[in-house]
């Protein structure tokens, strides 16, 4: 009996020793993995890599800066806006002639730049600057004002601790591309990071882009129709997808141009005699310029007047806010009389019909904001944007001031801008009542501005693969490695209570053998 007794509690001890040895083990072998972490993946400052954009409008410039992860693989779609800056005066092509001055229009945002960014990420930061419809307007009339504006700025930035990468006009057709591609983007449209570190894709639909700047206005949306014109055309393959797109951009039907061409027109009608009514501008707004303000630009030099024209004369115009002779003269601008294709928008353009869902940004953001907060009318179909247009039209300057004092500087535009946007999304791109709705007007998605300059770089700075991605790591280095000792920790006690507790046992079940 009392051999049998020492041999159980000779195998109890073992057991014991077993249990406690696999415990210190693993904790081991735990610790042995943590020490070949290299302490850099566990201490990453600072933990964001960033680009910059900007964005070189016809009216005004802004910068964005944007952040991804630094241990960030290409394409896992995480890109985010950091900031933004507007810098005051208007966009680099109004520096033609005094191009230091474009320059020097970008220094207060740089010097905002060196602060946003960590000096440690300084010289790794990309910028790109990405001129639009205001430069390609310079560009055609004066192609070395263009070039040595941004010769200036491209000066300019290179004083600045980043690395530049180049200035650059951005054709129509690459501004509406960038537009979609950052539209969806930010939707995540193209991919969605998913559980346990996948990233896949959302099987969703696209959405196609409305932008509307200072100079062009441009339409983007993804098409299963033959694209009848080859410039309208573009294919893109992103993320393992392939996305044919049409895409087309309508210079000299930018705001500012639009509401230049539109008095031209006028003044063209009623004959340049120094006084004018304008339909479009509200009652008891008037507002005089020199007749050479009016025809300086390459939109609407050909309406110059053939004799009798002084660019020094004053214009005096008078607004008379008019829904239905707005209405008549601005439809005048567009032409929707011949085209050569099977189908046009207008101006002799291609365009499918469109499809799927839209959205809406820039300075269309802002007229349909607008539009709701004076009339409070939801314009969400062709009906109630024409009912919200008729009501701003008919308003009086001191009843939109009413409405909305914090516009005053441009009051006088909305009604213009209403208007022109009535008949460029039913008549020109071919909206209806089903279509319609399925628009949406934005300013941001999430925190980030929506518009070409995030898709501009992701596609420059190869952001965006051409194929699919695989797995990425759901967490960083450090996070892995303190989840790893925590379970290595809660492991190691449990097997050490079994343990103690298989002891206690053993103890207890040889004293009541020996008793």
């Amino acid at each position: 009996m009392g051999s049998n007794t020492a041999q159980f509690l000779t195998m109890a001890k073992r057991r014991c020793h077993i249990f406690a040895s696999v415990a210190l083990l693993l904790f081991g072998i735990v610790a042995i993995l943590l020490l070949t972490i290299p302490t850099d993946d566990l201490t990453e400052t600072p933990e964001f890599m960033y680009g910059i954009v900007l964005d070189a409008g016809s009216s005004h410039t802004a910068m964005y800066i944007y952040k991804w992860p630094a241990d960030k693989q290409n394409g896992t779609g995480v890109v985010t806006q950091h900031t933004e800056c507007h810098p005051k005066g208007g966009g680099i092509s109004s520096y033609a002639g005094q191009q230091r001055e474009a320059g020097r229009s970008l220094q207060s945002c740089l010097d905002q730049a060196t602060r946003d960014i960590p000096r440690a990420r300084h010289h790794l930061t990309p910028v790109y600057l990405g001129a639009t419809a205001g430069m390609r307007l310079l560009n055609i009339s004066s192609p070395v004002q263009s070039a040595q504006v941004l010769k200036e700025v491209g000066r300019t930035i290179q004083s600045y601790p980043f690395n530049y990468q180049g200035a650059a006009i951005l054709s129509g057709q690459e501004e509406g591309a960038y537009g979609w591609v950052t539209v969806n983007y930010l939707l995540e449209n193209f991919i969605k990071y998913g559980f346990v570190g996948h990233w896949l894709s959302p099987g969703r639909q696209t959405v196609g882009a409305l932008d509307f700047g200072g100079a062009s206005t441009q339409i983007t949306f993804v098409t299963k129709d033959e694209v009848e014109d080859k410039r309208d055309r573009m294919n893109l393959r992103l993320y393992g997808y392939d996305y044919s797109l049409y895409t087309h951009s309508f210079l000299c039907y930018g705001r500012d141009q639009v509401f230049k061409r539109l008095l031209a027109h006028l003044v063209t009608g009623q004959g340049h005699t120094g006084k004018m009514s304008h339909p479009c501008f509200p009652a008891g707004y008037n507002v005089t310029m020199k007749m050479g303000a009016l025809f300086d630009s390459p939109c609407t030099v050909g309406l110059t007047p053939n004799s009798g024209y002084n660019p020094q004369a004053a214009l005096s115009v008078e607004g008379s806010g008019d829904y239905d002779h707005c209405l008549g003269n601005m439809t005048e601008i567009f032409s929707f009389h011949s085209c050569p294709f099977s189908q046009c928008s207008f101006d002799k353009v291609f365009q499918p019909n469109v499809s799927g869902s839209f959205m809406a940004f820039s300075a269309f953001f802002y007229i349909h904001q607008f539009l709701q907060t004076t009339t409070g009318i939801l314009v969400a179909t062709p009906a109630q944007l024409e009912e919200a247009a008729r009501a701003v039209c008919n308003m009086s300057i001191n009843e939109m001031l009413v409405l909305a004092p914090d516009q005053e500087p441009r009051l006088q535009d909305f009604c213009a801008a209403s208007v022109f946007t009535k008949v460029l999304f039913t008549r020109g791109y071919g909206f209806d009542e089903i279509s319609f709705p399925r628009i949406s007007f934005q300013k941001k998605a999430g925190d980030t501005s929506v518009g070409w300059a995030l898709g501009y770089m992701l596609s420059l700075s190869s952001l965006l693969p051409g194929e699919s991605i695989g797995l990425r790591k759901a967490l960083k280095p450090g996070a892995w490695a303190a989840l790893l000792f925590l379970f290595a920790l809660l492991l190691t006690t449990a097997l050490m209570y079994v343990s103690l507790q298989a002891c206690r046992g053993k103890k207890k079940g040889s004293s009541d053998i020996a008793s």
